[in-house]
């Protein structure tokens, strides 16, 4: 049993300040493939603005508004029980196939997290134990801190990204990028 936190912020200015999670990859907004990758979550928690979508999920807000990632994760572990907790972000529209090894690797240690072939740790491709995420994030001040500073001291397992799951549509480049491959994969 786990719960999942998807961070949805309202814009990004990457992207022009457009709403990123409603950016259309294959057939789905990115929040969809997010949630659909979350699926088998007992309570998944969306933190950003309440969209006009057919969800169920639970909605809220990071405090402050706009305070970032680490926020957002204090906000949404706020509205979930289980003892691990899935966090993604909206904007990676293949993590779908990283949950399984995310989930079977966070018995091993307080978090796991999805690293890719350079070694590009990805924070927010993760599953944590509940009790670790409550130790990091009652241990930094949410708004404006780094997702790196909540794994400060803690076991730490990495997840080998064997499948580019942890690509992220963060420029227009990488938006295409993400569209092509999902139009291959739709073949």
């Amino acid at each position: 049993m786990f719960d999942a936190v998807i961070v949805a912020g309202a814009s990004s200015s990457r992207l022009g300040d457009i709403d990123k999670a409603m950016l259309v990859v294959g057939s789905s907004p990115l929040l969809a493939r997010a949630v659909d990758a979350a699926a088998d979550a007992s309570t998944v928690v969306v933190v950003g603005p309440r969209r006009d979508v057919e969800f169920d999920v639970v909605w809220c807000a990071e405090e402050p508004a706009g305070g970032g990632p680490v926020a957002a994760f204090a906000a949404g572990l706020s509205r979930t029980s289980a003892e691990v907790v899935l966090l993604l972000a909206a904007d990676l529209p293949f993590v779908a196939g990283a949950v399984a090894p995310l989930l079977a690797s966070a018995s091993r240690g307080d978090v796991a997290v999805l690293v890719d072939e350079a070694g590009r740790v990805n924070y927010l491709a993760s599953a944590w134990q509940r009790s670790a995420a409550v130790r990091a994030l009652g241990s930094v001040s949410s708004a404006g801190r780094s997702m790196r500073s909540l794994f400060d001291g803690l076991s730490i397992v990495p997840v080998s990204d064997t499948g580019g799951w942890g690509v992220d549509c963060d420029t227009w480049g990488a938006v295409a990028a993400a569209r092509a491959r999902a139009d291959i994969d739709l073949k």
